[in-house]
């Protein structure tokens, strides 16, 4: 595959959810390699958030919208005629998918069926990568990583929603004939996320604030990986779509390596040690919603077709990510962010040796 800079140098890419956590981190990284960037998202949710902290507003075309609003959607494809589409927009949190399951439904659902029609009457798109989530799977709590070709599924609100999402997506691509791919990654982590529900962004604000972090399924196990990690794997699926969509336009896991599957009491108690602060507490919920204990990703089509690779492990990850709530305090978010990419871009290619093998 070529270098991703001669790959999206000077084409116009279009990101949904670009105010979001994943979003501004995608965003600063395709304003590197060159791209013109087009982001389509509703507000950030606050002034702490990535997004608004490195200041990537100005450097690309920021439109503000929603996804299930059709026309308003429709019009920016329009307009700006995009050549690449990455679509990361939806509501993300299994809790608050409890909450508001009508939200979570019409968002992650119709708001991605909307995208992909636009794709479709969008003569401009060339490729169209779809991201879901791991949790798409029906989770049977198996040992064994899941596989592109196993069943949909999801217990709460959050997990069904991104499990159609998966059926809506397969459909457009098989029904018209478009470039299109999902992409489903386990647990993100990395500076400047701030929601609620997350794990990192909790032990955060503990910390900032001189609290202890309390710590409410320590036993659940899942894939983390820095958010850099499936975010090149994004970028590297979308590159391939364009050199061969007929081979490329299917579904893709990105997750970590098996050492980096391990337990919500052991990422946050790395969290604090690199950090340099903190305690943790069990807080015990009575009538918690229900979460998955375990869930894990098989990635070896990814490594095996796509030439993709995880690359930091767990600790670096954590070491990366609390090192970035750290720095932020006193130096500038956005070349700070930067050079953590181009840090894993080094990584990226000191490690694809050991893949290759």
């Amino acid at each position: 595959m070529k270098p991703l800079k001669e790959i999206y140098a000077g084409k116009t890419v279009l990101v949904t959810g670009h105010t979001g956590f994943k979003g501004s981190w995608l965003c600063l990284w395709l304003k590197d390699l060159g791209a013109n960037v087009v982001g389509y998202s509703l507000d950030p949710c606050s002034e702490q958030d990535h997004f608004v902290q490195i200041g990537i507003k100005d450097q690309i075309k920021d439109y503000r919208g929603d996804i299930r609003d059709l026309q308003s959607l429709q019009k920016v494809f329009q307009k700006e005629k995009p050549e690449i589409v990455f679509h990361l927009a939806a509501q993300a949190l299994v809790r608050t998918s409890y909450l508001e399951p009508v939200n979570t439904y019409s968002t992650n659902v119709m708001g991605t069926i909307h995208v992909l029609e636009c794709v479709r009457h969008c003569d401009s798109v060339k490729a169209t990568v779809c991201i879901t989530t791991d949790k798409c799977y029906e989770n049977k709590e198996q040992l064994a990583g899941y596989k592109e070709n196993d069943a949909m599924g999801g217990d709460d609100p959050y997990s069904s929603s991104k499990g159609a999402c998966e059926l809506a997506i397969a459909s457009w691509r098989k029904s018209y004939g478009k470039a299109i791919a999902s992409a489903r990654a386990g647990n993100v982590i990395g500076g400047g996320d701030w929601a609620k529900d997350r794990i990192i962004p909790d032990c955060i604000r503990a910390i900032q604030s001189g609290e202890p972090i309390c710590i409410r399924n320590p036993k659940a196990i899942r894939p983390w990986q820095h958010v850099l990690e499936p975010l090149r794997g994004y970028l590297m699926l979308g590159a391939k779509l364009i050199e061969e969509p007929r081979v490329y336009s299917e579904s893709w896991n990105f997750g970590p390596h098996i050492e980096s599957i391990c337990s919500v009491w052991d990422v946050a108690s790395l969290l604090t040690r690199y950090y340099g602060m903190g305690s943790l507490v069990e807080q015990k919920e009575e009538h918690a919603p229900h979460e998955a204990n375990i869930l894990n990703l098989d990635i070896s089509k990814a490594v095996l077709k796509l030439g993709w690779h995880p690359v930091w492990s767990i600790e670096q990850a954590i070491e990366y990510t609390a090192t970035w709530y750290k720095k932020a305090l006193i130096q500038n978010p956005y070349h700070l962010s930067l050079q953590q990419i181009h840090d894993f871009e080094c990584a990226w290619e000191e490690g694809g040796a050991k893949w290759k093998k």
